[in-house]
């Protein structure tokens, strides 16, 4: 009985040693490897940014030297990239991020973001120890992006309908852009009317950037439906199509004001007899804005009066072509002179209340072959659609966006 004692406590001592050993291994592994991942977090961070915000009255040259690069560092960097993207263009509210290397303290990268789609990026590239060259290239921004769907009925105004919604403002303009030729968004939307539309959202990070592309969207305008669908046909030919493959541009914009300077809300009641104003003979849309809301050329043409037209005030006329005239008036300021070619969309003055006027307002008129004609009855052309060759591929394209849509 005493022998089998004595070989039961050997075991337990010797298990418990076993088991102390084990578990020192085990520990010791674990603190290597704990060890072995710091190192690699170490390696990880081997640089640091530092933003330099570009102001009022900031140069490239004025920045760098700012930041204390030499001017040969900085003069490099600036004829490296001088083919890719001129530096003489950074953009006020932006910055130039300069990257360091954590160790060396070495200036080795500088990235500035262009615009929302790319990224210049110029950095150091060693040849050997002593000879170095700075490099340079453009790349996309890394987007991760979510598709999304937004919809809502007008109370008082495409703007406030949008952000009820929790729409960002920037996909609400752009959703009201692509239908700048066919709607007037002052003068032609309903309470009632409604929308939908399918657009990207861009995230990095995980982080919400920015609204993307509007990729499908329609507009029920008093009982008219109008669909807009991006389709990329070829480098040149590219943009939004209808449900017939026709382009949604047109000759002629709806509204000589952009809608994020019209979108506070619309006039209740007749409405458009009350701007035509009928009953003086007033054959013109008044469109109320704050002095300074810019102006813009509802289609191509030339400019063929420009200055003081007794009670217009300030006036600008645009010959479109043979059979359109159109007329602004009341401005506060004049942007062209008298002969210049102007595009579609181009700013030719800014809303004021000169001459016969009470209060900030644009005067617009379209003459037709010589007589004032309300533009928002008018039918105009549009621009190119989608070639025959290719729009069995359009429609197979759009079909499921449309039943969405719809």
């Amino acid at each position: 009985m005493r022998l089998i004692k004595y070989i039961v406590i050997l075991a337990v001592f010797f298990g418990l040693v076993s088991a102390f050993f084990i578990w020192q291994r085990a520990n010791s592994a674990n603190i290597q490897y704990s060890d072995q991942f710091d190192h690699i977090e170490e390696e990880i961070k081997t640089s640091y940014t530092k933003k330099i915000e570009i102001t009022e009255g900031s140069t490239f040259g004025k920045l760098m030297y700012q930041a204390e690069i030499s001017p040969a560092v900085s003069q490099a960097i600036f004829n490296a990239s001088k083919n890719v993207y001129d530096l003489t263009n950074i953009r006020l509210g932006r910055t130039l991020d300069l990257v360091y290397d954590i160790k060396t303290e070495e200036f080795q990268q500088l990235i500035y973001q262009i615009d929302s789609e790319e990224k210049l990026y110029v950095f150091l590239q060693k040849a050997t120890s002593s000879e170095s060259t700075w490099l340079a290239e453009r790349k996309p921004i890394p987007y991760e992006i979510k598709i999304k769907t937004a919809e809502g009925t007008i109370e008082t105004s495409m703007w406030e309908s949008g952000l009820d919604q929790g729409i960002d403002e920037r996909a609400i303009i752009s959703f009201a852009n692509i239908f700048q030729w066919s709607i007037d968004f002052a003068w032609q939307v309903r309470s009632g009317d409604s929308y939908k539309f399918i657009y990207e959202e861009r995230y990095l990070d995980g982080e919400y950037i920015m609204p993307g592309r509007i990729l499908a969207g329609k507009f029920r305008n008093q009982g008219k439906d109008f669909y807009a669908f991006y389709y990329r046909e070829s480098e040149e030919k590219l943009g939004y199509f209808d449900q017939e493959g026709n382009s949604v541009q047109k000759v002629f914009l709806k509204a000589p004001l952009e809608f994020k300077y019209i979108s506070s809300g619309f006039t209740t009641g007749q409405r458009y007899i009350s701007a035509f104003n009928i009953y003086t003979g007033h054959r013109a849309i008044d469109y109320a804005a704050p002095a300074g809301t810019p102006i813009r050329s509802v289609g191509d043409g030339t400019i063929v009066f420009a200055g003081w037209d007794g009670s217009y005030g300030r006036k600008v006329s645009v010959r479109h072509n043979s059979t359109y005239t159109t007329n602004y008036a009341h401005m506060s300021k004049i942007a062209v002179k008298y002969g210049q070619k102007v595009s579609q969309g181009q700013v030719i003055g800014y809303v004021g209340s000169t001459g016969l006027s009470t209060g900030p307002h644009l005067h617009y008129e379209m003459v037709k072959n010589g007589i004032k004609i309300n533009p928002l009855a008018e039918e105009f052309s549009s621009t190119e659609g989608i070639s025959e060759e290719n729009k069995q591929a359009y429609f197979d394209l759009i079909k499921d966006w449309k039943t969405q849509l719809d």
